[in-house]
Formats: structure tokens, sequence, C-alpha cells
């Protein structure tokens, strides 16, 4: 089966798409997620390249790309240097994503419905990408590695 023109996303709640809806412009899809820059090997140092990225993507009502907030809260490095408080990266991470989603008028948490995208910030692909292979047709949400396919009933592997 075809990916669809618009792929279901379920939402939820204290799981990876807890912080998808919809808002009074249309539909939003925000996560914490950390990622490495595209083409990046592990080797020594890699802490300092693994990054932990606060996103916040929107839409429209028909599921169309409008526009990205992508803000990097530091590195696995940091992290580790500083795993508790205020300070932490993971901490800062959470209180930017808690005040982007409090930017969004009418904001409810329920399914969404999005078409296929892709943006790159700082060598980091995001979006919502499609392909197909042998076993069939699939749609991956990156950098999260949300992996979507048929039944498209919004349901996703990691």
């Amino acid at each position: 089966m075809a990916v669809p023109e618009v792929v279901p996303i379920a939402y939820v709640p204290r799981n990876r798409t807890e912080s998808i809806g919809r808002y009074a412009e249309g539909q939003f899809l925000a996560s914490i997620t950390y990622a490495f820059p595209e083409g990046f090997h592990l080797d020594h140092g890699w802490e300092e390249h693994k990054r932990l990225y606060t996103v916040l993507h929107t839409f429209d009502s028909e599921g169309n790309y409008r526009d990205s907030e992508i803000w990097c809260a530091g590195t696995w490095a940091e992290q580790l240097r500083n795993p508790d408080g205020d300070g932490s990266v993971l901490q800062r991470a959470r209180i930017h994503l808690a005040k982007l989603l409090r930017s969004l008028p009418r904001r409810s948490y329920t399914d969404i419905a999005i078409r296929p995208f892709q943006v790159t910030v700082d060598g980091v692909l995001f979006g919502l990408v499609t392909g197909q292979d042998e076993e069939g047709s699939w749609a991956e949400l990156y950098p999260d590695r949300l992996f979507f396919t048929s039944p498209w009933d919004g349901s996703y592997d990691t």
C-alpha cells in the first residue's frame, strides 16, 4: 500500500507523540529529540556532536507544512557534565518546549495528519520522509525515528 498523501499520526499521552495536536491556525507537531548531523560517524568525542533539539513544526488544517522552530539546547557532553537541575540541557529543552506550546492559541492535543516535508538545520534532517522498499511503503519522522506504515492508522514503531 502506497504512502497516503496525508500521513496520520496518533496522539499518545506520556509517549513520543504527546506534544501533537491542533491550534487556531492548523496543526502542530512538537518534540525534544537528540540528533547527530547527517553523515556523522561515531568516534572519540561523539558526545560533543550529539545535540538535543526542541522542535515545533506547524501545518495548516490540510496538513501542508508551514514552518519550523528548531532550537539546540546543548550537547550530550553538556548534559553529562550537568545532568540535574535547571541548568541541565534536558531541563532547558523542556522549558523551551513549554514556551513554544504556550504560544499556540487554542491548543488541543489530538491526532494529526500531515504531508511529508523536510528541513535541514545544523546539518540535521528534520521532517516526515517517505520511501519504499521490498517490504512496502513507509514514512519516517526525523530525527525522532518514528516509523509509520500500513495500515496507516497513526500508530508508529521506533
